[in-house]
């Protein structure tokens, strides 16, 4: 029986010629991460194990979720990851004014790459599957013990082959694309299953759009989300990732446990509706909904594109007077760019906040949390009950087109509507 991109990236680092579903291995890891929220309690289980880490280069450490520190307890956090950095000598240390949202700063340094193994203390690590890698996030416990013997067990996934047709249309972006198979499928979907994305589709979406739907391959409950290396990735890590580059491609008799397609030509933009990502309707089809606040940001849609993308909407326009706008972007790389290409202009001239790079409103930490009954479009990824503040409180996630049009007009709004 033939294997999956997943499943032949968890066989090789297993050392063993093949694998099936449900199989349970034990994997070598390139690559183990955590965030100023899951590293100090791996840290805490790392020190009970009383070994040296396995290998400063492939231990990397982003305080990112609460930082620049909100309040004591966070500061505290911070300094529990920074004190450990210093004393294992970490060569991926990420230290304010240098570190980004997490999961768009390690493709940006060229830290993942295809073939590799790299687990994150976050559920969002699945976003490295853009570049062909096997990724995912584990537990702070799984981390504390990863940093002292660099392997971790896994139970083999079964996959779910995505097969995307068409051509995506200009005012489609991967966030529409991901929010329409979760409808589809549903937020346990594909439980501890890959989904595994193919098809002459694939060729039309951009790295940004590939890290976003990755990304939210956990909303699905899938274990990872992977793309094959293509020209367009090749492009992308060629300048940044030096490591070595294991290109895997599934068999041709490769099993799955079910195929979903997505025509990407006949696709609108989409928004999912509060309290779950699977809440997936098309811009359109429902009645006016006014809303609070806007949030483009977020490890899922804070690249250079998204506010690009974003910035040519709400160009010449200003924010509606009902409406806060909060603009992340998610690394300082990209907080320049976006400087130098005016972006950032357009947003202050617009009457944008924007923000040093930070998960922030994402988790409901700080930068944007909502007051009781108020409504948010967020680029971000989750729109659980009382994620970014009261429990009466509304997200509907949507990309960035569709967020700074409804920045602009003070409703949930389609681009084409902005003139």
């Amino acid at each position: 029986m033939g294997m999956t991109m997943t499943q032949k990236i968890l066989a090789a680092h297993a050392g063993v010629d093949s694998v099936k579903a449900g199989d349970l291995i034990t994997c070598s890891l390139d690559l183990v991460m955590a965030n100023d929220i899951t590293a100090p309690p791996s840290i805490a289980e790392f020190k009970r194990i009383g070994r040296p880490v396995f290998d400063k280069d492939k231990i990397v450490l982003v305080p990112d979720h609460f930082q620049p520190a909100k309040d004591i307890k966070s500061a505290g956090l911070a300094k529990i990851v920074r004190d450990f950095a210093r004393e294992h000598h970490i060569t991926h240390y990420f230290e304010q004014g240098r570190v980004g949202i997490e999961h768009a700063l390690l493709p940006e340094k060229g830290l993942v790459g295809p073939g590799m193994v790299t687990i994150g203390a976050d559920s969002h690590t699945c976003t490295y599957g853009a570049l062909g890698g096997f990724s995912t996030g584990v537990g702070s416990t799984d981390l504390g013990v990863a940093m002292a013997i660099g392997r971790a067990w896994f139970k083999v996934p079964d996959g779910i082959k995505v097969t995307l047709t068409g051509a995506k249309p200009s005012d489609i972006t991967g966030k529409d694309v991901i929010l329409k198979l979760i409808g589809m499928i549903g937020v346990d979907g594909a439980l501890y299953q890959s989904l595994e994305f193919e098809g002459p589709g694939v060729k039309t979406l951009s790295m940004t759009d590939r890290f976003t739907i990755a990304n939210m391959a956990i909303e699905a409950g899938a274990k990872n989300g992977i793309f094959p290396v293509d020209e367009r990735t090749e492009a992308y890590i060629e300048s940044r990732y030096h490591g070595p580059k294991v290109v895997v491609t599934p068999d041709p008799d490769a099993c799955y446990a079910r195929e979903v397609t997505i025509d990407l030509s006949s696709m609108k933009p989409v928004v999912s509706f509060p309290h779950l990502p699977e809440n997936a309707k098309e811009v359109g089809t429902f009645g006016e909904i006014k809303i609070d606040q806007v949030v483009i940001g977020s490890c899922t849609n804070g690249r250079l594109e998204d506010l690009a993308i974003a910035a040519s909407i709400i160009k010449g326009h200003k924010i509606h007077p009902d409406v806060r706008c909060i603009v992340i972007p998610a690394t300082p790389q990209i907080y320049k760019d976006a400087m130098h290409a005016g972006y950032i202009d357009t947003f202050i001239d617009a009457g944008c906040a924007v923000s040093t790079p930070t998960c922030g409103p994402c988790l409901g930490g700080y930068m944007g949390i909502l007051a009781s009954g108020e409504k948010c479009v967020s680029t971000t990824n989750r729109n659980f009950i009382g994620r970014m503040g009261p429990t009466d409180s509304e997200i509907y996630l949507a990309g960035p087109q569709t967020a700074a049009a409804s920045a602009v007009l003070g409703r949930i709004a389609a681009p084409k509507e902005v003139k």
